[in-house]
């Protein structure tokens, strides 16, 4: 049969996928192999635009080679660019850039690089693990576009925009109560924690501009009102309706804070002696966690140059993650076992005097450091913190060294007891020139978490290639149990993987080749 006459050709846009060819006739007027042959076909509609699914349409380049390239935009669709191919003489993609979904024209020039293959395959991973930690961070943090948004709205907001969910408090800090409140934006019903100031300590100037960090309280929002009656202040039983009916109650300072705490660390401490004893490895290993995100959080309070935060136990927020998307509702860990987000909640400015203290057991804690600087204080407080969350009393004249040249003995109970008691002897060192720094602690705990563990140098000697393969075989082997974990459960990480991400994302062979020489 006669072969019916060509349709005229349709021009390609750039917001458009690729024309559907024939399925039974060459293309005519073009030596690219038709999208119908053997090698190549048209992916269906339902998989055109779906991230993730590869593509097999040829490289068709219709733009002369000396014409620049243009940069993908969200408009076009994932056929156009596998179908985009590098004019020759073009710089190859970086390896941020290079993913599943590159055409092979640009793969080929990546492969040829200096680098090589290792080089290449190296540099995909780095810039991977960076993406997955990005992406890890807005989950649990949410979109910063979104927090501003948020803080905007609640501007001017006060009790009368918030419902009371319960009247009593879900948290009780050393400086403030904290309630659970309910806010519309949008169609969204969002969860708050309103924070209400205990007398005398309010910490709103040093806290107001401390940057966002996944160990900072987050500030939303803040008004001065009067408590609404339906809410009960422990220890003030009736004392808003003890006010004479023709006298309005005194109005108080209250702040939104993004995360709802529902434990101090304090608190966590005192009811976990059981868990200690019967679980220590498991125990001791959510210590080094929490310690971790402490480390983090007071380097980058050191790196905001405003403000120090409060080491007291009593003022330390414990929040529970969200749960991740695709988990089974069913089987979360009990809050006891699973790891809490650690909250720096109270702050003051780095030349501020100490507020009043609101408890005894606070006086005790911050008694006999004032007369440190400001670094040695969060130093000697931070060993402190180690031998408090082990269960092991350390007191203020053990903490300064003025009773004796020893510190009390810290059992070893698991694979990290040795350690914690390094990093805790490393702290409170009586030469304030020895004792290691909070970046040097948060390195510590690091290797203490994911290693390398000492056994690495049993029988090879430590060299930085040594480490630094290390590293690279590490960075491999994570990103393949997070994809197998992803198939088998379907889950996304969570708050430790998101830390671990973290530190093979940082880690170089120089750091821990100082790390290993200081712990083991």
């Amino acid at each position: 049969d006669p072969l019916p006459p060509p349709l005229p050709k349709k021009q390609l846009q750039r917001a458009e996928s690729l024309p559907e060819q024939s399925p039974s006739h060459p293309c005519q007027g073009d030596p690219t192999p038709c999208a119908s042959s053997i090698l190549y076909s048209i992916p269906p509609p339902h998989l055109r635009h779906e991230e993730g699914a590869p593509s097999s349409v040829p490289p068709r380049d219709r733009r002369p080679p000396s014409a620049p390239r243009k940069p993908l935009t969200k408009s076009q669709s994932l056929g156009e660019e596998v179908a985009r191919r590098s004019p020759q003489g073009a710089p190859a993609p970086s390896l941020g850039e290079v993913t599943f979904r590159t055409a092979d024209g640009e793969l080929g020039q990546v492969l040829q690089s200096p680098a090589g293959l290792c080089g290449a395959v190296l540099g995909c991973q780095a810039a991977s693990l960076a993406r997955l930690s990005a992406r890890l961070q807005e989950q649990l943090l949410g979109l910063e576009e979104q927090q501003q948004l948020l803080e905007a709205e609640l501007v001017g907001k006060r009790w009368g925009a918030l419902r009371i969910l319960q009247p009593e408090p879900c948290c009780e800090s050393g400086d403030a109560w904290y309630f659970r409140v309910g806010f519309t934006f949008g169609q969204s019903q969002l969860v708050f924690a309103a924070k209400v100031p205990k007398p005398c300590c309010s910490s709103l100037g040093a806290q107001s501009s401390l940057g966002t960090h996944c160990s900072i309280q987050r500030l939303m929002g803040r008004f001065s009102d009067r408590l609404p009656r339906e809410l009960l202040l422990p220890g003030n039983p009736g004392e808003q309706s003890q006010c004479p009916p023709r006298e309005e109650p005194p109005a108080h300072p209250v702040l939104i804070c993004a995360e709802v705490p529902y434990q101090t660390l304090a608190g966590f401490v005192k009811g976990s002696h059981g868990l200690h004893r019967t679980s220590p490895g498991h125990y001791e290993r959510l210590a080094c966690l929490l310690l971790l995100q402490l480390c983090l959080g007071l380097e980058h309070l050191r790196g905001q140059h405003v403000g120090q935060g409060d080491l007291n136990p009593e003022n330390l927020l414990l929040v529970q993650c969200p749960c991740p998307p695709g988990s089974q509702q069913g089987k979360e860990e009990p809050l006891g076992l699973s790891l809490p987000r650690l909250l720096i909640s109270s702050f003051f400015k780095a030349k501020e005097k100490r507020r009043p203290f609101s408890t005894s057991q606070e006086q005790d804690w911050t008694q006999g450091l004032a007369a440190a600087t400001s670094p040695a204080a969060d130093e000697l407080s931070l060993g402190r913190l180690i031998y408090h969350i082990l269960h092991v009393d350390i007191s203020l004249e053990d903490t300064l060294g003025l009773r004796s040249h020893r510190l009390p003995e810290i059992p070893s109970l698991s694979i990290y007891s040795a350690g914690l008691k390094c990093l805790a002897t490393l702290l409170l060192h009586r030469e304030p020139a020895q004792r290691v720094s909070v970046e040097q602690a948060r390195s510590i705990l690091q290797v203490l978490l994911w290693g390398p563990r000492q056994e690495l140098f049993a029988r090879s000697k430590k060299t930085l290639p040594l480490l630094q393969s290390w590293v690279e075989v590490k960075r491999a082997l994570l990103l393949l149990r997070f994809a197998e974990n992803s198939a088998r459960t379907g889950g996304s990480p969570g708050l430790e993987e998101w830390l671990c991400c973290q530190y093979f994302q940082e880690v170089t062979a120089h750091t821990l080749y100082q790390v290993t020489q200081t712990l083991y």
